[in-house]
């Protein structure tokens, strides 16, 4: 059985209204300026796990103000070439630091008493702008919540906070968080660290540039399609989306509808995989007990699986050869440091990846609440967008959209409302022969993207390659994102470490690994 005629018509539709409006974008837009890269982090602060930071506070090795001033001015030092922070609290962090160090000169229990309490005391930390972040603004990019002022903290950002994290401000996205580029019309367009011409991902990509140009060492992030790990992948960081339930995702904006939470998933983003367990742990709350993330993983112990690429999906480009090369070289060096045997897989479902996301993201909830239209999100807080007067307006130069999510919504009115029954059944098949492929003793390699970070605005002629990471969304499964050195263009090359339900702490496992073994993140300006 195979899609219907009717289901490829529209898929052929769909890709050409695509590349129509993406192709007169792209002859309107304005070119990015090139020439200018970012300095090198010289601070040896910059370059120091957000664990061991926390380790030397507590030690009085350093101070919290000393730690916090240095990220403060490396943000003003990397951020008007990134313009990946867009709101900071500098002031307020300085004096939270000062009161981090009257603490520890107080403290009479020690400094195991404090690691046990305040297991990230005076470290600073950055927030994706569609998290609460109290008294920051949350907007996610919309012109018309432009003034909108978080009250509170989304839970895992309170949590971080009450672990003595400490908020230095928030971070772009793209508009509405529903995109693979950080673009929108109230900040404007982030940067790639490794190069400006280019893009750091999205919907994290305010994060991934910022945590990418060490103008951060840990921050949030959130993922329904992707939105960490390919921001991770494009700046050469790590980032982990978790299985779906364990951190909450109350007091994001937009908020998810239909079954849409049952795929959206909260997580950490870092520069050292050190701290992705430590961060989870905290985040999780009392929901870490169910991964148990103390439990020692034996490497050895474990059944390594590679999938190099989708099976060949007319919809998403063909794997670079430099990604299939890095990922061969994993296999490699795992079977050679570890003994193992890695199995290379595949399945005839991946190949309808973005078939399988776009349907389910589209289903009602349990109680039969249909997800929201992205056009009526466009309008928050007041009347829906109406998609093709807005695309008028936008040809004139009026639109307080991007191109993007215009796009978007004018796709949102082709979708037929009763699922594909032929997609269904892929999604089912395929979540029946992963979840029995890894278990809870299996991890496998996948490709997070096509290709290394684009130029700007280049997703916009192929918008469907996220579905490397969305599939995964879909199928429930916890997934770790790791980078693997630099490309010949000196851009982040990685891979995606996927394991089985509630198996978080395998797949961190192999991160600690594979940070040991190809490097981790790499200085952009010192390349």
């Amino acid at each position: 059985m195979a899609l219907s005629l009717l289901e490829r018509v529209q898929a052929w539709l769909l890709r050409a209204l695509m590349a129509a409006l993406f192709g007169l974008f792209w002859l309107l837009s304005p070119r990015s300026p090139g020439g200018r890269k970012l300095p090198p982090a010289t601070n040896p602060l910059l370059t120091v796990s957000a664990t061991q930071l926390a380790q030397k506070i507590r030690r009085r090795e350093v101070s919290s103000v000393e730690v916090v001033q240095t990220y403060i001015d490396r943000i003003q030092e990397v951020n008007p070439l990134l313009n990946a922070m867009v709101k900071d609290r500098f002031a307020a962090a300085l004096q939270e630091a000062s009161q981090v160090d009257k603490l520890i000169e107080e403290e009479t229990g020690g400094e195991e008493v404090l690691e046990d309490r305040l297991p990230l005391l005076g470290v600073p930390l950055s927030v994706k702008e569609a998290f609460a972040l109290q008294g920051m603004p949350q907007t996610a990019g919309l012109v018309s919540r432009r003034g909108v002022v978080a009250a509170v903290d989304a839970p895992p950002v309170a949590l971080l906070k009450r672990a003595g994290a400490i908020p230095l401000g928030v971070t772009n996205s793209s508009e509405l968080c529903m995109w693979s580029e950080s673009h929108n019309h109230l900040y404007g367009i982030t940067n790639n660290p490794y190069d400006l011409e280019r893009i750091p991902g999205g919907s994290s990509g305010g994060e991934g540039s910022i945590l990418g140009g060490a103008g951060s060492v840990i921050g949030v992030g959130s993922d329904i399609g992707g939105s960490i790990r390919i921001p991770c992948f494009f700046n050469g960081v790590f980032g982990h989306k978790t299985t779906p339930g364990v951190v909450a995702n109350d007091n994001q904006f937009p908020t998810a509808s239909g079954c849409q939470e049952e795929y959206l998933s909260t997580g950490p983003m870092c520069r050292y995989a050190e701290d992705l367990v430590p961060m989870l742990k905290i985040m999780a709350g009392p929901n870490a007990r169910m991964l148990s993330l103390s439990k020692k993983v034996d490497l050895k112990k474990l059944r390594f699986f590679t999938i190099p690429h989708d099976g060949g999906s007319p919809v998403t480009s063909p794997v670079n050869k430099q990604l299939i090369q890095i990922q061969r070289k994993v296999v490699q060096r795992v079977e050679a440091d570890l003994g193992v045997n890695v199995q290379e897989v595949s399945f005839s479902g991946l190949r309808y990846s973005f078939q399988i996301w776009d349907t389910y993201m589209g289903l009602p909830d349990k109680e039969g609440k249909p997800v929201r239209p992205f056009s009526e999100l466009m309008g928050e807080p007041g009347r829906p967008m109406w998609p093709l007067w807005e695309l008028m307006k936008w040809m004139l130069g009026k639109s307080d959209h991007t191109m993007a999510a215009i796009g978007l919504a004018l796709v949102e009115m082709t979708h037929v409302s009763k699922p594909s029954s032929f997609v269904i059944q892929q999604k089912e098949k395929l979540q029946k022969e992963m979840d029995e492929l890894l278990g809870s003793d299996g991890v496998l390699l996948y490709p997070t993207h096509p290709n290394v970070a684009p130029k700007h605005h280049h997703p916009l002629f192929r918008p469907l390659d996220f579905a490397y990471t969305g599939i995964i969304n879909i199928l429930g499964l916890p997934v770790t994102q790791c980078p693997l050195g630099l490309s010949e263009e000196g851009l982040p090359m990685g891979v995606q470490v996927v394991a089985g339900k509630l198996q978080d702490r395998l797949s961190l496992a192999v991160a600690l690994y594979l940070e040991d073994t190809f490097g981790g993140w790499r200085d952009p300006g010192a390349t």
